[in-house]
């Protein structure tokens, strides 16, 4: 198992002291024992025969295992600083199959202000009996530490920065105090990838990614990743991944090692244009208020600083004037595409309310603090300068149509 940090021992050829970047950039490479081919080869097969009777070889049916999964398994879990990670067949997959570690009547804390996919998949299975939720704000250390004292869960998910408002939590306090009544501490690293971010580090026991977003990064895959800690961890989810069926396909598996191989520098060049775009939503007076950790205004600023190696290139912000500037801002613009999902070469904006969020009823979205007005944007890999001259240019229009709707 390779990790991300060095030890005192380490040699030269030692992976545990390589960078992220060269950890995506090697994985699998040269690994090819049939013909030697630099990049590892899609393994498609269905099965695999075994060695006579009774001999079983590494891998004999591809719901159970593929060495293509498994090479982008390993190579997340690398990034991650993990033992394995089991691929799923999306990000819900990889939540669902973490929420096996809850049985019946066992409890789990959840953000208040989650993925509306994640909201809707933790309640319908509560109201289900599969377990017992409780959705906490969890950026309210007090109020969190009152909460565990009522009730410890078998359970707390985390998901920071959170989607789509950016608030931060602290996973190393929140993951202290998790330990202390022993539960599970599990982080949703979607929004910054492990380029960014290493929860496991900072004491999570599981990280899950839906890795259609940046490890695939090219709007052409779904997929998700459970990734463990330690050895007992993923064999546990491993088990249950080849029990239900919802690991994932090689072919995916193949295209998310491509993308994987360049997220150091997509994320990066990505970060710096969300930064500038940020910047100029701030002074723009179409807009009311921006969300985005690399602000100095914004309330997890000193924490994003501590806990992250970036601010990432999602954002959201409130914009002025009601549905018809929406509308109007929609219409003008040329170079952010009206879509769901993030984390792709291509820059994308969303309504949380009638989009992402929309399975959230109108009292959990109020409550999370996810009004009508805000819009969230995924920032692609488009020169920068392009970027801020076409979310001028309609914002521009917009603050036009609220002066003469004034007048």
């Amino acid at each position: 198992m390779s990790t991300l940090f060095c030890n005192s021992n380490a040699t030269e050829s030692d992976t545990s002291c390589y960078q992220p970047a060269t950890l995506a950039s090697r994985a699998g490479v040269e690994a090819d024992p049939a013909h030697g081919a630099v990049m590892p080869p899609l393994y498609l097969s269905t099965n695999f025969t075994f060695d006579g009777f009774k001999g079983k070889r590494p891998y004999d049916y591809t719901r159970s295992g593929n060495p293509t999964r498994d090479t982008v398994g390993q190579a997340i879990a690398d990034l991650e600083g993990g033992f394995g990670a089991v691929m799923t067949a999306s990000g819900m997959a990889a939540l669902d199959l973490l929420f096996y570690h809850v049985k019946p009547g066992e409890l789990i804390f959840a953000p208040h202000d989650c993925y509306g996919g994640t909201h809707r998949l933790l309640q319908h299975k509560a109201e289900r009996g599969y377990f017992r939720v409780k959705f906490v704000d969890q950026t309210n250390l007090d109020a969190l530490a009152s909460a565990f004292q009522q009730e410890a869960p078998k359970l707390i998910l985390i998901e920071t920065p959170s989607n789509p408002l950016l608030r931060l939590t602290d996973i190393q306090a929140v993951c202290g105090l998790a330990k202390a009544y022993g539960t599970l501490c599990a982080v949703d690293n979607t929004f910054l990838s492990p380029a960014l971010q290493n929860p496991l580090s900072l004491g999570a026991d599981v990280v899950v990614h839906s890795t259609t977003k940046y490890l695939n990064g090219h709007g052409d895959v779904v997929g998700g990743a459970v990734v463990s800690k330690t050895q007992e961890l993923h064999q546990f989810f491993t088990w249950w991944g080849n029990c239900i069926g919802n690991t994932g396909a090689p072919f995916d598996s193949y295209l998310t090692l491509r993308g994987l191989r360049t997220l150091e520098v997509r994320i990066r060049h990505q970060e710096a244009s969300a930064l500038r775009i940020a910047e100029a939503l701030s002074a723009h007076p179409a807009v009311s208020r921006v969300y985005y950790p690399g602000l100095e205004s914004h309330p997890g600023h000193e924490l994003a600083c501590r806990q992250q190696k970036g601010f990432g290139a999602m954002l959201s912000f409130e914009l002025e004037g009601g549905e018809p500037a929406i509308r109007t801002l929609l219409k003008h613009l040329n170079l952010f595409s009206l879509a769901e999902s993030l984390g792709g070469v291509e820059s994308l904006i969303a309504h949380p309310a009638t989009m992402t969020h929309v399975a959230m009823d109108p009292d959990a979205r109020r409550h999370a603090g996810i009004s009508d007005q805000l819009l969230r944007l995924s920032i692609g890999l488009e020169a920068p300068d392009d970027l801020l001259r076409d979310i001028t240019f309609a914002l521009n229009q917009v603050a036009h149509s609220n002066r003469v709707k004034i007048a």
